[in-house]
């Protein structure tokens, strides 16, 4: 008995220890492998980005360098003068904007005397030709400015002329009269003259409106549309009375004829897309006021902005556009409110009698003439629109709309006609040098934000494309401020339409959604339930293990 009694203790003693291996063994294959696996199965997968170097792209620092060539024609300067070309000279002037913006222009001054052919083209009887026969002579890259200075005497230039802005990035400048150091004096007219031919301070505030408050009152009026990779152009005709008018308009001919030149001329800024439509019983929104003094109506300046609106839920096109829209509207009155004109602040009819509105187009009210004798007899009269005179308007508003203008002009300055294209090639160097500033700012305005959100919400997933759309975006903006410092505009503006594209393809990438995902507090509601019911026997293994592991402790100690 007593042998048998032994045995039984001595098989409960080996199942106790079986058992708290068993326990020991769960514990450590749950704790030891279990939980790893499970982190590392369930961890969100995030690719790697650049954050500090999206943080320095943040501080917006520009360096917009412009090449400037001074040649001077023969018998500008005296031999004393002449001994000292070619030479060069840096001027830089910084546009402090705010804290973390701030462009700093920088002019690269080269003075060199004119060549043989230079010289020849110089003595040309037209102002025009001259311009014409130097671009051919030798192509001057986006971004860069040629002037030429030529003698006193020179019948060139009109008396009154001082000096020739062409229609390329050529200008033709008179020497000052009686200056003893002529350099000097030369110096400072040419650089006014490049100020006006590259870019300014307003141009650049504008392109950096987002980043930077533009404190002027009224500058609204003015702001041109913002950067895209595209834009869509909609012409359309109004005609609310149809039964007394039956208007007509050649609107392909003039696109093709007016339109399309300068189009071709904005191609590497954008891609344009135009269309036509005509909308029949479609009314300004707005009652004119008669004047019975000139027996007809008038639209007052104030009342212009409640125009807009009637008109644009007729249009139907820019809800389904991905670029933005750019509306002209061709408005023939009804005959009741014939003829119609857009009356200006001063009281006055406006010239053009048109209008335009900020980023979003323009407005030309088209006045028909009618037989007020046999008006029954004669409507719907036909109307054969005189296009020359409408496309002439909208050009003009396109210019505006784009943000295209002279600028500050040096005293005595004539500008060249830019002729069908209806913009010069410095005017178009302008319009690249304000996108490819704005196309980095909102570059960093994207990155910065997409960094700041997938900082905040850590169980978003970036996958490895969206992180190579960021690098890449990184990089193009990189490149842009680069060549922007090497006074390279063309391959500057490429760089930053790419930086724009891959930053929107990252910031938008379907991946980033975040109700894909999970929060925490969900994630362990989810989990809980499912690993709590064999937690709870392991841990309780593991109290008792540990209670009986003192108790024996205890009972060793009070024996010794």
């Amino acid at each position: 008995m007593a042998a048998h009694a032994s045995a039984v203790a001595a098989m409960d003693a080996a199942e106790k220890a079986r058992g708290k291996y068993a326990a020991l063994a769960f514990a450590t294959i749950a704790i030891a492998v279990g939980l790893p696996l499970w982190w590392k199965t369930t961890e969100t997968y995030r690719a790697s980005l650049p954050y500090s170097e999206i943080a320095e792209l943040d501080t917006l620092l520009f360096q917009l360098t412009v090449p400037v060539s001074v040649v001077f024609a023969k018998g500008v300067l005296p031999a004393s003068q002449e001994r000292k070309l070619p030479f060069r000279k840096t001027q830089q002037v910084e546009i402090p904007l705010n804290s973390k913006t701030s462009v700093t222009s920088q002019y690269e001054m080269l003075y060199r005397s004119a060549t043989k052919q230079e010289e020849t083209i110089l003595v040309q009887a037209s102002l025009e030709e001259v311009d014409s026969r130097l671009r051919l002579m030798q192509e001057t890259p986006m971004g860069s400015i040629v002037v030429y200075v030529v003698p006193q005497s020179s019948l060139l230039l009109p008396h009154e002329v001082a000096v020739y802005i062409g229609k390329h990035r050529n200008a033709i400048f008179r020497a000052p009269r009686g200056k003893e150091d002529l350099l000097a004096a030369v110096d400072a007219h040419v650089q006014r003259v490049a100020h006006a031919m590259s870019f300014t301070a307003d141009s650049l505030a504008e392109a950096l409106a987002d980043r930077v408050l533009i404190g002027q009152p009224g500058a609204e009026w003015k702001r041109p549309f913002k950067s895209s990779l595209g834009y869509e152009i909609t012409f359309s005709l109004l005609n609310p009375d149809p039964r007394s008018h039956d208007v007509h308009w050649d609107i392909e001919g003039a696109i093709s004829r007016y339109m399309k030149p300068m189009l071709e001329k904005l191609s590497p800024v954008a891609e344009f897309s135009v269309d036509s439509q005509i909308l029949y019983y479609a009314a300004l929104g707005v009652t004119p006021r008669f004047e019975a003094s000139s027996s007809s109506y008038r639209l007052s300046v104030h009342s212009l902005p409640h125009v807009i609106n009637p008109v644009e839920a007729r249009l139907g096109s820019s809800a389904a556009s991905l670029y933005p829209v750019l509306n002209f509207l061709l408005y023939v009155p009804e005959h009741l409110h014939s003829p119609l004109y857009i009356q200006g602040k001063d009281g006055a009819a406006v010239p053009t009698n048109a209008f335009h509105s900020p980023r979003w187009g323009g407005i030309m009210v088209y006045n028909v003439e009618l037989d007020k004798g046999n008006e029954t007899s004669s409507l719907p009269k036909k109307v054969d629109v005189n296009m020359a005179a409408v496309m002439e308007v909208f050009l003009a508003q396109l210019r505006l709309l784009f943000g295209i203008s002279p600028g500050p002009l040096p005293d005595g300055a004539l500008l060249a006609n830019p002729g069908n294209e209806g913009l010069s090639d410095w005017e178009l160097d302008r319009l690249l040098w304000a996108r490819t500033v704005e196309n980095v700012a909102t570059v960093s305005t994207t990155l910065t934000s997409l960094a700041q959100l997938l900082d905040k919400i850590g169980n978003i997933v970036i996958k490895d494309d969206v992180a190579s759309e960021v690098y890449h975006a990184v990089a193009s903006a990189q490149k842009a401020v680069q060549e922007l410092k090497e006074g390279r505009l063309d391959t500057a503006f490429q760089a930053s339409k790419a930086a724009i594209t891959t930053s929107e393809r990252a910031f938008f990438h379907s991946s980033l959604l975040h109700l894909l995902y999970f929060p925490d507090d969900q994630k362990f509601a989810i989990y809980i339930p499912l690993f709590l019911p064999m937690a709870v026997p392991i841990l309780l293994s593991l109290v008792k293990i540990l209670r009986e592991s003192r108790q024996r402790k205890k009972e060793a100690a009070k024996m010794d």
